[in-house]
């Protein structure tokens, strides 16, 4: 019997190995990149080798979840079936994982790459949402969505964020709502705020990506979370003594003046701890070729605020934003821009809030919260109870700390109160599609799936196609 290939082909990284497997191979950047240090283009896992990837550039065969350049795509695959695989695929068969919503020309092109450039013996494509199901109904076969056989996958992918309910392993395409919003669009977000508020990293996707997934964390209250980055503004521009010595001019009296002053300086010793604020060092290309955090104790520390800041009195509110007005010009010039680090605040959960509030941003678009409710209403209403309890977080966007417990808050509000809401997170979300691939692949009757080869030449792409119309 021939191997199978299971290939989870998304846009930032691709999932290869063989179907029965636990974990892939191999999972390898979907791009080709050339930084400035050399010449040659990298492809795929040479770029995780390569040491330098300072102001790499890159070409990507994936734009906004789609294959828009088959050619590039054959380099990337050729690269992982030879030299990671190591296996010759005309006696192999292939798992291919696709967005919804293919278009008829992308998924021509998709197969002429398989069975003429390839020649892989035959082909299954299946999308992410149903193989998530599989996977998550094989963990647990006493559990709901095993014996209701349904689900709402979230898939927070590179390109994408879609909700889709599933029933009995088929995705139900009337229901699935898509969010145009992905780990492409947060990266690129914070080069601008980087950027603007630092120093120029537009063309360092690779740092800043990592900038993202080290220190980046979605808030559980954002207007608390402003307050306490606004504060700590001022911990670096010499607040606390013109804070101190205006307490005078309001004609406190010793008591009040005592009682605020130990306010404002427990917000300074937080501060002081770096509550929010963390150091990422750049690379110089001579003692690290790679970025950094500085300290990972103050990257952690925000996650668990105990300093009983949840609010700020509203005078002293007021204050403090009347003296981040006047100081902020001081506080920019004494920035020293050829440091090799930049620093980090509110910059850490304004990223992920894009996912929960796009409109804020000015996208003409509902957050993740009410897609969720409107994929659930679009299915039959006895669906909706098991639906909500039954949601599961896929994709590598899902990994920012806290996401499912703020989701979770989001939601509650907008769903009737006796249903409950259970959100599960797979046990590791990048790879949880290409495990339910892999299980699929491994299912004695995945070979009568297929599409061969030889169907592919008598009938044409179109028809072949239809045995995976769900």
């Amino acid at each position: 019997m021939s191997s199978v290939v299971v290939l989870d082909n998304g846009g930032g990284f691709i999932k290869a190995g063989i179907g029965g497997n636990r974990d892939p191979t191999s999972v390898v950047p979907n791009c080709l990149a050339r930084p400035t240090s050399t010449k040659k283009w990298l492809i795929a896992d040479q770029l995780q080798s390569h040491d330098d990837l300072t102001s790499a550039s890159i070409r990507r065969p994936i734009d906004r979840g789609y294959l828009i350049n088959p050619d590039l795509q054959k380099e990337v695959w050729d690269r992982i079936f030879r030299s990671l695989l190591r296996l010759d695929p005309t006696h192999s068969s292939l798992l291919l994982v696709e967005p919804l919503f293919n278009l008829p020309a992308i998924q021509r092109a998709t197969d002429e790459l398989v069975f003429e450039d390839f020649g892989f013996q035959s082909l299954y494509v299946a999308d992410a949402p149903s193989l998530v199901h599989l996977y998550e109904a094989s963990r647990r076969p006493e559990g709901l969505l095993s014996k209701a056989q349904c689900s709402l996958v979230v898939d927070c992918g590179f390109s994408f964020t879609h909700v889709a309910p599933v029933l009995q392993n088929f995705t139900l395409n009337y229901g699935v709502k898509r969010l145009d919003l992905g780990g492409k669009a947060l990266t690129n977000y914070l080069k601008e705020l980087v950027s603007y508020r630092s120093i120029n990293v537009m063309d360092e996707t690779f740092l800043i990506d990592d900038v993202k997934e080290k220190l980046c964390f979605v808030s559980l209250d954002v207007p608390r979370d402003l307050q306490i980055a606004r504060v700590l503004i001022q911990i670096f521009s010499g607040s606390l003594i013109v804070f101190i010595s205006r307490q005078g001019e309001h004609g406190y009296d010793g008591q009040s003046f005592l009682c605020r002053y130990a306010w404002f300086y427990k917000i300074v010793r937080s501060g002081k701890e770096n509550l929010f604020r963390c150091t990422y060092v750049l690379p110089d290309g001579i003692t690290h070729t790679k970025g950094f955090i500085k300290d990972l104790d103050e990257a952690q520390r925000c996650l668990n605020p105990s300093d009983g800041t949840k609010s700020l009195p509203r005078e002293t509110e007021v204050e403090m934003r009347n003296l981040d007005i006047k100081e902020k010009a001081e506080v920019r010039k004494r920035i020293d821009l050829t440091k090799n680090e930049f620093h980090l605040a509110n910059e850490r959960f304004i990223v992920p809030e894009m996912i929960f509030r796009p409109a804020d941003l000015g996208m003409n678009q509902a957050g993740l919260a009410e897609c969720i409710v409107r994929a659930v209403n679009s299915c039959h209403s006895h669906l909706h109870p098991v639906l909500y309890e039954s949601i599961i977080l896929t994709g590598g966007s899902t990994l920012f700390p806290q996401f499912a417990e703020r989701l979770k808050m989001e939601l509650r509000p907008l769903v009737p109160d006796d249903y409950q809401v259970k959100i599960t997170t797979q046990e590791d979300p990048i790879l949880g599609v290409w495990r339910g691939g892999s299980l699929l692949a491994s299912s004695p009757d995945f070979e009568s799936m297929c599409v061969t080869k030889a169907e592919y030449e008598e009938l044409g792409s179109a028809r072949c196609r239809r045995r995976f119309f769900h």
